[in-house]
C-alpha cells in the first residue's frame, strides 16, 4: 500500500503544480491585457487570443509526438494535460466565437 500512496502523493504533488502554474499564466495574462487595454483594438486582441489557442494546441501534438516517440523526459500525465489545455481552449474560443455570432445577429436585427 505504501506504493500506492506515494504513486499518490506524486501524482497530486504534480497536479498542484501544474495548478499553480496555470493560475500564474492566467494572472500574468490579465495583468498584460489591463496594461496594454488602451493600446488596441478588437481586431488585434482577437488575433492575439486566436494565436495563444494555437500556440496551446500546437504545443500539445508536439509533446503528444515525443510521448510516441519516446522520449524519455515526456510522461504521459504531461501529454494528457498538455491535451486536456487545449481542448479546453479550443472549446472557449468556439463558445466566444458563438457568442460573437449571436451578438452580431441581435444587433442587425434591431429596430432603427
Amino acid at each position: 500500500m505504501t506504493v500506492a500512496s506515494g504513486a499518490l502523493a506524486s501524482a497530486l504533488q504534480a497536479l498542484e503544480a501544474t495548478a499553480a502554474q496555470a493560475a500564474g499564466g492566467v494572472t500574468r495574462m490579465l495583468r498584460a491585457d489591463d496594461a496594454n487595454r488602451d493600446g488596441l483594438d478588437f481586431a488585434a486582441s482577437l488575433k492575439r487570443s486566436i494565436d495563444r489557442v494555437d500556440s496551446v494546441r500546437q504545443s500539445a501534438e508536439i509533446q503528444s509526438q515525443a510521448y510516441e516517440r519516446g522520449d524519455p523526459g515526456v510522461s504521459l500525465n504531461d501529454v494528457m494535460i498538455d491535451l486536456q489545455k487545449g481542448s479546453i481552449a479550443l472549446n472557449m474560443s468556439v463558445q466566444v466565437r458563438n457568442r460573437l455570432v449571436s451578438a452580431y445577429r441581435e444587433v442587425m436585427n434591431m429596430q432603427v
